[in-house]
């Protein structure tokens, strides 16, 4: 998809998301809800990313100031009796 195709995908979804919540006022309970649970779906989904790429950027980037022990390789040696 080109930009512009992307750009112009992305103005209707805006359009037609001010045109549902100018008629939300005079919508239905049902709808009411269904919207709710609809926008509070798509916050969760994006704050849960949001939390998931600080944490690891904050654990692979070195933010910490401590090494990380992932990326140490560990030499495996045979239990001597």
């Amino acid at each position: 998809m080109s930009s512009e195709g992307l750009l112009k995908e992305m103005q209707s979804l805006g359009e037609k998301f001010l045109l549902k919540l100018q008629k939300l006022p005079k919508a239905d309970p049902v709808e009411i809800v269904a919207f709710c649970v609809v926008l509070l779906f798509i916050v969760t989904v994006l704050l849960l990313m949001i939390i998931a790429c600080s944490c690891c950027c904050y654990s692979c980037c070195g933010c910490n100031e401590r090494p990380d022990h992932r990326r140490r390789k560990i030499q495996v040696r045979p239990i001597s009796h």
